[in-house]
């Protein structure tokens, strides 16, 4: 739950904007897509290990 303290003379958009970047940090609606649908551990890891081999071929400079 995000709780955003808000003074008397704060105004209205400011504590809205507050609690977009909070709520932004927080990450909770990537964990929200990610939990509606499941993932087999297997698919998860092999999706890591092509995306790592992805960086290392571009940091390699394999592709432009």
């Amino acid at each position: 739950m995000l709780i955003i303290d808000s003074k008397d003379c704060e105004n209205i958009d400011k504590a809205l904007k507050k609690y977009k970047k909070k709520f932004e940090k927080s990450k909770i609606l990537l964990q929200l897509r990610e939990r509606q649908a499941f993932i087999k551990p297997s698919i998860r890891r092999r999706k890591e290990v092509l995306k790592a081999v992805y960086k290392e071929q571009v940091s390699a400079g394999k592709f432009d």
